[in-house]
């Protein structure tokens, strides 16, 4: 049974024993977001950024449209956002619980969940050889360390980095992009490119459409529900990220050749 000796080494990571030696592996813990000192939901995430993930959650429901103020209480050790509100809907009786590896755990059914979202925008018009290079620029240094993280990347269309996060969660570390980005006035996001490190979902697509993204890459490989929506959206999608290569499963009119 491995045992943690440093549980809290820049929060983010932790010092375990394996097999007699040191290692570091991601801290997961959950995290409250309450409105108004409410408690609305909680998620399995890994500790830093969490008002601005709270933000990104709360813009991607609909519930909320600009910049509030949030801020982490003495609650449960630290691990409890309170936003201010008021919502710009009732959520209702809906309160659900989230792992850090599903975005939509607890709403019953697909058919519930609802993108608020308009079709996207023209955008960026983007080489092709510049969408397979996306993630060279996803700067991951917890990952290098515990090999536990995910990454979401916010780049300009000519190929800058403008932010990247972690996360044990890849729709947390969706979120936190899309919380800072709401910080900054800059939603919706529609001449900016969003990255992912691993396969791209549904949930992911979702986030991505309600933040006003037009184009989403992700290394990995997309799932049919995601590209159904991606089109449906008018969503550049681009999987399979790697080196040179990437294939473009939907909006193929906003990639260039080359």
């Amino acid at each position: 049974m491995t045992a943690p000796i440093d549980p809290v080494a820049g929060r983010m990571t932790a010092v375990v024993r394996r097999d007699g030696e040191r290692d570091e592996v991601a801290v997961e813990e959950p995290l409250e977001i309450r409105v108004d000192g409410v408690a609305l939901t909680v998620t399995m995430r890994t500790p830093g950024h969490d008002e601005e993930l709270a933000l990104g959650f709360l813009s991607g429901e609909g519930l909320i449209d600009g910049p509030r103020a949030a801020g982490l209480t003495d609650d449960l050790a630290a691990n409890v956002v309170d936003v201010e509100g008021p919502l710009l809907r009732d959520p209702g009786a809906r309160r659900f619980y989230t792992t850090s590896s599903c975005g939509v755990c607890g709403r019953g059914s697909l058919a519930e969940v609802a993108v608020h979202a308009p079709l996207l925008p023209p955008g960026p018009r983007v080489a092709r050889g510049l969408l397979a290079a996306l993630p060279d620029g996803l700067r991951q240094p917890a990952f290098a360390r515990t090999g536990g993280m995910h990454a979401t990347g916010l780049f300009t269309a000519a190929g800058k980095t403008l932010l990247v996060r972690e996360d044990v969660g890849r729709h947390n570390a969706m979120d936190k992009v899309i919380g800072r980005a709401l910080l900054d006035g800059l939603l919706p996001l529609g001449g900016q490119i969003l990255c992912v490190s691993g396969r791209l979902s549904f949930e992911l697509v979702q986030k991505a459409a309600v933040a006003g993204a037009p184009v989403l890459v992700g290394v990995g490989a997309p799932t049919s529900l995601a590209i159904e929506l991606a089109v449906d959206r008018g969503m550049t999608l681009a999987g399979f990220a790697r080196g040179e290569s990437v294939n473009v499963y939907s909006g193929d009119e906003r990639v260039a050749s080359g």
